[in-house]
């Protein structure tokens, strides 16, 4: 019989094979056979080496894929006709919501449109977003005022709303999707455009549109490193 050890969710059995498995097996300490129990320990020792090197790795690959997602971000402005599922969408909300805000106000409100018919109409009073009649969705980010701190730190809600917008796009990125950020706030025609489509009230301030859609080709991210952007201290 194979002798199975543990590596985490990997199990490797004398014979070279590997084993996935839901259940934990270990070598049997009741064995009677010296050159098995032998084999046993020399196969514990090897895991364990593997063990080790597999936990080094893992955290390094985790952050090249990140990393990678981050790199690979750019902006898409044009789409297939195929439609997002809603679990899609709702990953997108929650990345979105997970971003941080000032003393954790969270004064953000998220409209997720698929509408055919209100989605042909933003390019109205939004001139750069033409492309949204070809997108399957867009997701307004607005302030919520409500919510806010009071007094000059009000305006802390457009960081937050920013922050809330990267994470959006960084998610549409690790989705497969294409994303593209077009700017309402701080023109008053446009934001005001929003709110009189969406039927907003007045503490809810559309910030900007976010088009999302499945891209048509494939585009290459600009390389955006400069050295003579960092100080280093």
């Amino acid at each position: 019989s194979s002798i199975v050890t543990e590596v985490g969710h990997l199990y490797v059995s004398s014979y070279g094979n590997y084993l996935p498995s839901a259940r934990a097996r270990s070598c049997s300490s009741k064995t009677k056979s010296p050159g098995l129990a032998c084999g046993c320990q020399s196969l514990k020792i090897l895991m364990r080496k593997l063990e080790i090197k597999v936990i080094e790795t893992l955290p390094k690959m985790e952050k090249n894929e990140i990393f990678d997602t981050i790199m690979a971000r750019t902006s898409v402005r044009s789409y297939t006709s195929q439609p997002i599922k809603e679990d899609k969408i709702e990953m997108l909300l929650r990345a979105g919501m997970a971003a941080p805000s000032a003393c954790n106000k969270q004064p953000w409100h998220f409209i997720a449109i698929t509408n055919r018919e209100i989605l042909d109409q933003i390019p109205s009073f939004s001139p750069y977003a033409s492309m949204v009649k070809q997108a399957p969705l867009a997701i307004v980010v607005c302030g919520d005022l409500s919510k806010t701190l009071e007094g000059k730190e009000q305006e802390f809600w457009i960081q937050d709303c920013s922050a809330a917008t990267e994470n959006i796009l960084l998610m549409a990125q690790g989705l497969h999707l294409g994303a593209v950020w077009t700017a309402l706030y701080p023109l008053q025609d446009r934001y005001q455009g929003m709110q009189q489509l969406l039927n907003l009230p007045p503490h809810l301030v559309p910030f900007n549109t976010l088009i999302i859609g499945y891209p048509k080709e494939m585009i290459k991210p600009k390389d955006k490193w400069k050295e003579e952007n960092v100080t280093r201290i």
